[in-house]
């Protein structure tokens, strides 16, 4: 009689610690990407809801300004999919009047893991996502270049294959380290690591201004952006007045002991 064979005891530990891998990383993979759930440890900064956007978002108060609350942003049905989205074609910034009619946190942030999903209604259609309102991450349909989309505005080149076009949701993914200071003097720049559709578009990469003047951020208008301060600022979005949406806004706040914001 043919004796029947046991796989050895390693062999089967290294098969679950094998499935044990993947089902981490599986658990990993859908924490990016279009419809990324916030952790427990987040804050969910919109949700599609008037009374959020009103209770935790404010217009940003910059020398442009030309809105007055409540916001003027439209809450509107989601137009690929369930539920309801925030439309950036706010009439003050009609013509790409930036700064006229920005919207920001209330709360603001130094370091923080944050997810943004947005939808680009039309060609050309223009905004941003604002970090610490300090540092621009692109949205601009249509433009491949250091100013385009999924750029660190004017400091790195676009990931613009990763984005999916206009008429479709998109996901930035981004962890922050704010610039580090020793007696008022910046010791470490800012330091981002951005994913765009679950895909890793920038690594620890160095943020060294504030682009756009003062109409575009805190310290825009210091020493031509490189007078950046040791300020936390909140999550900015911008106006454009374009029809750009957003939806499923969270954050999750951090202390980055390391320079170093890879995940």
């Amino acid at each position: 009689m043919k004796q029947r064979m046991h796989k050895p005891i390693h062999v089967l530990s290294t098969l679950l610690l094998a499935a044990a891998s993947l089902s981490i990383s599986q658990t990993a993979e859908a924490q990016i990407g279009v419809g990324a759930k916030p952790p427990k440890s987040a804050e969910v900064l919109f949700d599609g809801s008037r009374k959020m956007l009103d209770e935790k978002w404010t217009y940003w108060q910059g020398p442009r300004l030309a809105a007055t609350l409540p916001i003027k942003w439209q809450i509107e049905k989601d137009p690929a999919g369930p539920g309801t989205v925030v439309n950036t074609n706010d009439p003050a910034g009609a013509g790409g009047k930036y700064g006229a009619a920005d919207i920001v946190t209330n709360q603001v942030f130094r370091d923080f893991r944050l997810h943004v999903e947005f939808y680009v209604s039309k060609p050309g259609g223009n905004s941003g996502v604002y970090l610490q309102n300090r540092y621009e991450i692109q949205i601009f349909d249509g433009d491949t270049t250091s100013h385009g989309l999924g750029a660190i505005i004017n400091e790195s080149p676009s990931p613009y294959k990763l984005y999916t076009g206009p008429g479709k949701w998109n996901a930035y993914d981004i962890e922050f380290r704010a610039a580090r200071f020793n007696d008022g003097k910046r010791t470490e720049p800012a330091l981002v690591t951005i994913y765009l559709n679950g895909k890793k578009a920038h690594t620890n990469h160095a943020i060294n201004q504030v682009w756009g003047g003062p109409n575009s951020g805190i310290d825009g208008g210091n020493d031509g952006g490189k007078g950046i301060t040791d300020t936390p600022g909140g999550i900015k979005l911008q106006a454009e007045g374009h029809d750009v949406l957003y939806r499923n806004i969270w954050i999750q706040p951090l202390d980055l002991k390391q320079p170093n914001t890879d995940f």
